[in-house]
């Protein structure tokens, strides 16, 4: 039997989701790009928000992407990349988190899926999958894109306090940009918009 957390939150992936409307509050404003409706979608990708038990509380796993990958360099990450030909967008999300941070691909219960979404910056259209394991897995980094692996308790990512906003300037622009302080990084884009759907979800139907 699954544990109650699990169980309620596999329901609530299954309903009407925040979408867009929880994605928002973490975009950088103002937006720099065009929005892509009506256009071709982009190239696919899937992550994985994968939680797990601990402490009598949850957890979930980000990395930290090195300086060789082409896109996003030394941001903040959930385990993910982009779906090979004739895989399906749960497998992918399943083989790239295991490749990236080493986690048995047995251990891992995919329960549902967020809202996707395209990134303008590297034409990626991001299919965010939720899944979990039992017990805390074993981690390893196995990809030379990823530098550093963490872990995030729900209950830190739900505190208000941990969302905050910074000036910035991007293309010689001023914006605002939402993010969430986790485990002494800046999680923000692409990443912080998946989390804040989530946030919505187990914040206000668990």
């Amino acid at each position: 039997m699954n544990p109650l957390f699990i169980e309620n939150l596999s329901k609530n992936l299954n309903k009407v989701l925040p979408g867009k409307n929880a994605q928002e509050k973490m975009m950088v404003k103002p937006r720099r790009f065009r929005s892509k409706e009506n256009r071709e979608k982009g190239i696919p990708a899937s992550v994985l928000l994968l939680l797990y038990p601990f402490n009598e509380d949850w957890f979930f796993f980000l990395t930290k992407r090195s300086k060789n990958v082409e896109h996003h360099k030394g941001q903040i990450s959930l385990p993910g990349g982009m779906v090979e030909k004739n895989e399906s967008l749960i497998d992918a999300a399943i083989r790239e988190t295991y490749e990236e941070i080493g986690i048995n691909k047995s251990k891992m219960n995919i329960i549902g899926r967020l809202t996707s979404f395209y990134v303008p910056v590297s034409n990626f259209e991001i299919f965010p999958y939720i899944g979990w394991t039992d017990t805390k897995p074993k981690t390893m980094i196995h990809d030379k894109e990823v530098e550093r692996i963490f872990s995030v308790s729900i209950n830190d990512l739900i505190l208000e306090k941990n969302c905050k906003l910074k000036e910035d300037i991007f293309s010689n622009q001023p914006v605002t940009v939402p993010y969430f302080e986790l485990g002494g990084e800046m999680v923000w884009g692409a990443t912080s918009m998946i989390l804040s759907e989530f946030k919505h979800i187990i914040k206000d139907r668990i």
